[in-house]
């Protein structure tokens, strides 16, 4: 039996190929023994799937042939989860999109209405070590913690608190019960912030809930005129009608004081009266014409017992009409 001989580059390249084995080991284990880290993220290295250690950011090594593998971790970085929406394009004017989200965001609230909530939570990994092995999948666990505690806080809510008045309050009250189950779970997760994105009735009402917001605010402000007149007319009336009682009482007043004076008046000259009564009649006679007399025009005076008249010219004033006489 004759003796197959081989091509030359055949034979060359069995003489080589254990060196060509050997250098693509060698290449791979270079290959798979570096590793760089980003600057925002740790490394964790386990070593047979068992942790043992954590390294920075930077060009690193690690055993070779899957011995030991890396998880990068962004813990320098604001990580989200979007509920109800999600962002479709970020940019200057980033565009997003509910089709298909829709199951997340539409809730009962405490009256028994429906919301369409859509919210975001901002958080960041604290603890790389919690965050791989303390939970499984810590991402998901985290957005269904998330959606149990928002439907847990507008089930305990009106429609209106949660439109309204209350979303800041609803946005604080989930991030402390958010934070809390964290803790309890030890996933490494600290919240940042929750934001309610947009809360709106569902589709199917928002005309009629429109409408009845406007005759609300229809409500409202007819209220407010209402209480704006009142606060203008009934203040006025009321001064007006204390000005009214305090002019008649002062009236009184005035009444009073003068026929209290009156009185006493009266009663002093009484008294002097009985102590003289011809001299007080004579000098309230003489009184009484002092103060008459200026007013009258012309004046004659006649004896009763004579039958002269004797005019007294110089009685006579200025103001006197011609041909008038006085007796």
């Amino acid at each position: 039996m004759s003796e197959v001989k081989l091509p030359p580059e055949v034979l060359m390249l069995k003489k080589y190929a254990k060196s060509i084995i050997v250098g693509i080991i060698i290449a791979i284990g270079l290959f798979s023994t570096i590793y760089t880290v980003g600057p925002e993220e740790v490394g964790v290295v386990t070593r047979f799937g068992k942790f043992d250690r954590v390294v920075t950011s930077g060009l690193n090594f690690k055993a070779p042939f899957g011995v030991e593998s890396v998880d990068k971790v962004p813990v320098e970085r604001q990580l989200k989860q979007e509920f109800g929406f999600r962002t479709t394009e970020s940019s200057v004017r980033s565009s997003y999109t509910k089709r298909g989200f829709e199951d997340e965001s539409i809730m009962l609230t405490g009256d028994l209405n429906l919301a369409d909530v859509e919210w975001v939570i901002q958080y960041r990994i604290v603890d790389p070590y919690l965050y791989l092995f303390r939970v499984r999948n810590a991402d998901k666990t985290l957005r269904d913690m998330s959606e149990s505690v928002v439907r847990k806080v507008v089930g305990d809510r009106t429609v209106n608190e949660v439109l309204t008045v209350g979303r800041m309050e609803v946005a604080l009250v989930v991030e402390g019960l958010l934070q809390e189950l964290c803790n309890e779970y030890e996933n490494g997760i600290k919240i940042d912030q929750v934001v309610l994105q947009d809360v709106n009735p569902p589709e199917q009402v928002k005309p009629s809930f429109n409408a009845v917001n406007e005759a609300q605010q229809q409500r409202e402000t007819l209220i407010n005129q209402g209480q704006a007149e009142f606060n203008r007319v009934i203040p006025r009336a009321r001064g007006e009608a204390q000005q009214t009682v305090q002019q008649a009482e002062a009236y009184a007043l005035n009444r009073v004081n003068f026929a209290l004076g009156e009185t006493n008046r009266f009663n002093a000259l009484y008294d002097e009266f009985i102590k003289a009564p011809e001299v007080t009649r004579t000098r309230i006679y003489l009184e009484t014409m002092a103060r008459i007399m200026p007013k009258v025009g012309n004046k004659v005076i006649v004896d009763e017992k004579g039958n002269n008249v004797l005019p007294l010219l110089q009685m006579q004033t200025e103001n006197t009409p011609r041909g008038g006489t006085n007796r």
